[in-house]
């Protein structure tokens, strides 16, 4: 009797190997190999519900034969979402919410069927919630949703079908790692399970023109949990963040086929579900302190939106040979250069000092017109000298001490104007400079001139 062929595989991300290994090659992960019987492969490929297609000959055409249509967009209810979206959900699209857990997730999705309900059909599948959970979370949302239907399931065949069977326009998975394809052994959550689930929900959202929302949770890094090609597949990343112990959540795009990716959403969680906060920038300063050293007001470009915040240092000597090094909201190295550049250029002797740099709100600003701020900043702490309530910096700060431009000056000059703010300390080269009235400019071409002016 002929012996059975059997193959070898790594239950987390499927690779297959030759034989029995404590650690699979692909992803590091140990005792994870594990051996089942061959199964041989079929030439007619199977659908993401397990039906066998018959494919047809696909030819390539000429892009001038290609019909070029305007992507039809409609509107969330949520005017922060849309922003970040790029107007508004794309019709057929696949967009990937991910988020730490308790973060606001599934609340925000639940709170945008309230909208989406009026002009289409919505389908919001749970696989962590019973559908009365849901009905109770909804009611207390006030979501009417005259138009949502509930499915709690895991299986991914049973989705499909259901899918297929209703034909709604939007499709609502919470979450991709609750599901699982039965032709898998592996357990709901491993990489080879959320990786198919994802490939079966893009199919479905281009071939039957549904826009589908899935929601996935975060590892302890921060990152979606999962493989990166999860990513790589959906149209559109989204990452809600925030503090457990904050009521402001913000909504940021990491990627975005139909859309900028540098634009981001502010919400409050209350006791009713999330509300939009369409002025972030006095959310951030609310609670400033006047009179206070170790603190300057920056004003940076969140895509076309300008937003204020506040940059807080914190200087004090250290009993260590090597001084520590804290950062909060902005980059660690580059603020290790301006560090160095303040020390070397400036003349102030902060490497002998424990350094503690934050951005209050929770705003993460990986734009370099923040320097100018965070030089003053270190400078008012170290010299325990305030810097003026009224006064904003924006420039970016060079190895030599030199002050450089940053675009939307214009744009970012309105919004300072617009907070009350009277003082704006630039670099002398911005270009075309339109000063807003009862704005005064201070320019300035280093940082010793910045020291000069303001302490």
């Amino acid at each position: 009797m002929a012996k059975e062929k059997t193959v070898f595989y790594c239950v987390d991300c499927g690779n297959e190997v030759l034989r029995w290994q404590g650690q699979c090659p692909a992803c590091g992960a140990w005792n994870t190999i594990v051996e089942k019987p061959a199964t041989p492969k079929s030439k007619t490929p199977k659908s993401a519900s397990g039906r066998r297609e018959t494919v047809g000959v696909i030819r390539p055409r000429l892009i001038r034969e290609v019909e070029t249509t305007n992507e039809l967009r409609f509107e969330t209810g949520m005017g922060e979402l849309d922003r970040v979206l790029g107007g508004g959900a794309v019709k057929g699209s696949l967009v990937l919410v991910g988020g730490a857990p308790g973060i606001g997730k599934s609340t925000l999705m639940l709170q945008i069927c309230d909208t989406l309900c009026r002009f289409a059909n919505v389908l919001y599948v749970s696989g962590e919630e019973s559908e009365r959970q849901i009905k109770l979370r909804a009611e207390r949302l006030h979501v009417r949703g005259e138009g949502l239907y509930l499915l709690a399931e895991t299986n991914l065949e049973n989705i499909i079908e259901a899918t297929e069977e209703l034909k709604p326009d939007i499709l609502i998975v919470d979450s991709i790692q609750t599901l699982y394809n039965g032709d898998l052994t592996t357990s709901p959550g491993s990489v080879g399970q959320v990786k198919d689930c994802t490939l079966a929900l893009m199919s479905l959202a281009k071939g039957m023109g549904i826009t589908v929302f899935v929601i996935g949770h975060v590892n302890k890094d921060g990152a979606i949990a999962g493989p990166k090609v999860l990513e790589h597949m959906v149209d559109c990343v989204l990452y809600f963040e925030g503090e457990q112990q904050t009521t402001y959540r913000i909504l940021r795009a990491a990627k975005n086929r139909f859309g900028a990716t540098n634009e981001i959403g502010v919400f409050e969680m209350a006791d009713t579900g999330l509300t939009e906060v369409p002025n972030p920038s006095e959310m951030l300063l609310e609670g400033r302190p006047t009179d206070t050293p170790g603190t300057c007001v920056t004003c940076a470009m969140e895509g076309v939106r300008p937003v204020l915040a506040e940059v807080q240092a914190l200087l004090t000597p250290t009993s260590f040979n090597v001084p520590r090094r804290m950062v909060s909201g902005v980059d660690f190295n580059r603020t290790m250069l301006l560090l160095a550049v303040l020390e070397k250029r400036g003349g102030l002797l902060v490497n002998s000092c424990d350094a503690y740099i934050n951005v209050v709100g929770g705003l993460e600003i990986g734009e370099p017109a923040v320097d100018l701020a965070t030089i003053i900043a270190l400078a008012s702490s170290f010299r325990d000298k305030p810097v003026s309530s009224d006064l904003v910096a924006v420039g970016e700060v060079g190895l030599t001490g030199e002050l450089r431009s940053v675009n939307a000056i214009n744009q970012r000059l309105s919004e300072i104007q617009r907070l009350g703010f009277t003082k704006c300390v630039l670099p002398s080269r911005c270009g075309k400079v339109i000063a807003p009235a009862g704005l005064q400019l201070i320019p300035c071409r280093n940082i010793r001139e910045v020291l000069s002016a303001v302490l």
